[in-house]
């Protein structure tokens, strides 16, 4: 049995059976061929019906997200308003990238490219966003034809389910998209069953390097990896104070900190941080930590879970311990559940900085002088998912454009921002150069050209002998 608490209460919120693999694998498998049978339109109409019945039930969806993930219940309505305008750009982004179109060819050749699906494709994604990331690829396959199994976190599991139930009540087959319940093994052994064709995973780099490890050697199974980031944020000669401090808050503290997108480090010119560091303590001082439905309505709610929480405390303590001068130091206001205030130290003088993907509302101070030092502090890292640059000329965006190597890089805007019909992704250890968004079609079908003439016509026009041989002489 797998159960499912509310962060922000300890209340049991859900519990249920963990699935059988090889039973959910073999059904979907059946149905699979049916379903890509489809014309493209049937599958995108269910999609679209998919969409519509996320809006009927909005606000009931919102509100189980809230309470499993513990997020403020603003932020989750986002959340499920982003998922539907989603299903949208899906469809686009197949008809751009894996569609079918007809091509020039000479002697009145039929030349055409086309797509098709991968086959079954196993989903696995985060408690974070548990309904958008998920929604975005598992959407994406099953337009392109393919079946799914999907597993959602084990810490947001009735999320995940009512995705699935709610995919269900759209028209999608009930055995092409399998909602598979259950922790890690069951996790690792979706990926190692050979009748998976694809895995689209969103999560920790820890558990995207083993899922590599796991394929190594299977080159016929597609594998993208969405995963963690050390995202920087650069401060520089920004006039406008308040709204700098806006966006570092945002980038840094909204969902607690838990978005593979949230700003880790922040890198200020030396003769703004002090002022800079003064209002941003003015502001997340005002900042409202509590339980999704408080009355009044929080920021920044609990972590997931107790393990999430201690690991952060734990790393603040680390930094602390290794030459860290906190700013603002992490609290836990409240014994037993997994709230978690918002820390903030100076690591300018740090020997050595980790770098590790804290998962929480930890936000790291790095000091420079000039601006290639900014870039360098940005890029000293081995992931590369997200950065942002606040203020500065155009020329300083330019110049950190071309210098900086993550795979989304903002201008005056959230690290946590990225625009509609855009890929995601990064480089290093945030990805493998298979990136969400609207490139995951890329990830859910493969291309088949193809050339045909109605008859036959060919001649070999080189290589052969101009003239007969002479006749070879009569055996004795």
């Amino acid at each position: 049995m797998l159960a499912s608490y509310e962060p922000a209460t300890g209340a049991l919120l859900w519990e249920g059976q963990a699935s059988e693999i090889a039973e959910e694998i073999a059904a979907a498998e059946q149905a699979v061929p049916a379903w890509a049978a489809l014309p493209l339109v049937n599958r995108v109409e269910t999609m679209r019906r998919f969409a519509n019945n996320v809006r009927a039930h909005e606000e009931k969806f919102a509100d189980l997200i809230a309470r499993e993930t513990g997020r403020p219940l603003w932020d989750t309505k986002a959340e499920v308003h982003a998922l539907t305008m989603s299903v949208d750009l899906a469809v686009g982004a197949i008809s751009e990238r894996a569609g079918s179109r007809r091509l020039e060819g000479a002697l009145g050749a039929k030349q055409a490219l086309r797509h098709r699906p991968l086959g079954l494709m196993a989903v696995i994604s985060p408690a974070a966003s548990p309904a958008k990331i998920a929604s975005d690829q598992i959407v994406t396959a099953l337009i392109a034809g393919n079946g799914v199994l999907f597993k959602p976190s084990e810490l947001t599991p009735a999320t995940g389910q009512s995705l699935v139930d709610l995919m269900h009540g759209s028209g999608v087959p009930e055995h092409v998209l399998r909602c598979v319940i259950g922790g890690p093994d069951v996790g690792e052994a979706l990926i190692a069953d050979e009748r998976i064709n694809g895995v689209l995973f969103t999560g920790s780099t820890s558990t995207g390097v083993a899922i590599s490890r796991a394929t190594a050697g299977k080159p016929e199974k597609m594998l993208s990896l969405n995963m963690s980031g050390n995202n920087a944020i650069i401060v520089w000669d920004v006039a406008d104070i308040a709204s700098a401090v806006a966006l570092i808050v945002q980038s840094a503290f909204a969902s607690s900190g838990q978005n593979c997108l949230s700003a880790r480090r922040l890198i200020v010119l030396e003769s703004l941080a002090d002022t800079l560091i003064a209002e941003i303590l003015k502001l997340t001082d005002q900042l409202v930590i509590d339980h999704p439905h408080a009355d009044e309505a929080p920021y920044m709610g609990p972590l997931i879970d107790m393990n999430a929480a201690d690991e952060l405390t734990d790393s603040f303590l680390h930094l602390m311990s290794n030459g860290g001068k906190p700013i603002r130091h992490m609290k836990r206001p409240h014994d037993g559940l997994p709230f978690v205030t918002h820390g903030i130290i100076d690591v300018t003088d740090m020997e050595t900085r980790p770098d590790v993907e804290y998962f929480g509302p930890l936000l790291q101070l790095i000091r420079v002088t000039d601006f290639d030092e900014a870039i360098a502090a940005a890029n000293d890292t081995r992931f590369g998912l997200a950065a942002a640059l606040i203020g500065g000329s155009p020329e300083h965006f330019d110049y950190f454009l071309e210098r900086s190597r993550s795979g989304i890089v903002n201008w005056n805007r959230p690290t946590t921002f990225t625009p509609l019909a855009t890929p995601t992704g990064g480089t290093g250890l945030s990805g493998n150069h298979r990136p969400g968004g609207t490139y995951a079609a890329d990830a859910c079908a493969y291309p088949v050209v193809s050339a045909a003439l109605d008859q036959p016509r060919a001649l070999i026009g080189a290589g052969l002998r101009q003239t007969l041989p002479p006749p070879r002489a009569n055996a004795a």
